[in-house]
């Protein structure tokens, strides 16, 4: 007998989950079918820009991904003490980039007098929205939906476009978030579509290792698509590995980046008869392959939030001296 998202979902367990969507008949419509030979692979785009662009708007963090011809992977951690910090303002802002929201919340942006039975209805709304900005399940859901919506426009068709709703499992210690994000790194590797982590298109170890990911064509083609027409908010950077006793002020992956890289890199050489690909033995160490220094890996390791965050922040409007 099946089980309800919040009766699988519990913070106070783990924060850590991962999480699996397919196509309905595990069909390749998001990549090249096999059987009619056409290419859906800029679908794998569209959900990369949905979960980045989510991931900025819920107090939800990335910690990998993976967006395969017929399913996705994500691994994500559950923030919501995040969400307690945002003001009313700032959760009607969120919302609103994903729904048009009632008139009161519009009223209340453009700082219109309440009366104060108006007050409290729009802080009841903003107390669910804000919880809604915390939850898993609605986190998939406006990731699914659109993605499925527009599919089948282009498609012309109708029907479901995932076969059920979203796969989660509770990762509930260190090992098994470190192993689920090898696993999921790695898928490309061991679907056999690629040799290299750093050549993965579509996963979150490419972004790590060179960041790609365009925020301004994500947006646009977000808008084109008729979502995320409202989006003004900077771009939350994948969750950064930290160390768990210098870190504890901004806690992350507990593990770091450089040795992660290299555990990715061992594991993806290790061949096994279930899957059709591994990285060949006669490659060299990733770290070496980026052809960078080790002195200057450890110092882009180090700084890479700040670095990727740098990429993408809005330039402040200055003020205008009277």
């Amino acid at each position: 007998m099946t089980r309800p998202r919040k009766a699988l979902v519990s913070v106070q367990d783990t924060p850590y989950y991962h999480v699996v969507s397919r196509c309905v008949r595990r069909t390749f419509l998001c990549g090249i079918d096999q059987h009619t030979n056409r290419n859906y692979e800029h679908r794998r785009q569209w959900i990369v820009n949905r979960i980045r662009l989510l991931s900025s708007l819920f107090s939800i963090d990335v910690c990998a991904y993976a967006v395969m011809s017929n399913h996705y992977h994500i691994v994500v951690k559950l923030n919501p003490e995040q969400a307690e910090c945002w003001h009313d303002a700032d959760v009607i802002k969120r919302w609103t980039s994903l729904y048009k929201g009632p008139l009161l919340a519009r009223r209340y942006q453009s700082g219109e007098p309440l009366t104060p039975a108006e007050l409290a209805t729009i802080a009841d709304i903003i107390a669910v929205w804000r919880q809604r900005l915390t939850d898993l399940s609605w986190f998939m859901k406006c990731l699914n939906e659109p993605i499925a919506r527009e599919a089948n426009k282009e498609d012309q068709c109708t029907g479901h476009f995932w076969e059920s709703r979203y796969k989660s499992q509770a990762l509930l210690t260190e090992e098994a978030l470190l192993s689920c994000m090898v696993y999921v790194d790695l898928n490309p590797i061991r679907g056999g579509l690629t040799k290299m982590p750093e050549c993965s298109d579509y996963t979150s170890v490419q972004e790590r290792i060179a960041p790609r990911f365009d925020l301004a064509n994500a947006i646009k083609e977000q808008k084109t698509q008729g979502a995320f027409s409202r989006f003004a908010l900077p771009l939350k950077p994948l969750l950064h590995f930290s160390d768990r006793i210098t870190d504890k002020a901004c806690p992350g992956v507990p593990f770091s980046l450089t040795d992660y890289l290299e555990l990715v890199d061992w594991t993806g050489r290790a061949i096994r008869s279930d899957k059709r690909g591994s990285i060949p033995n006669s490659l060299p160490p990733l770290l070496q392959r980026l052809s960078m220094p080790p002195k200057t890996w450890l110092q882009y390791s180090q700084t890479f939030e700040q670095v990727h965050t740098a990429l993408f922040r809005k330039p402040r409007a200055r003020k205008k001296v009277a």
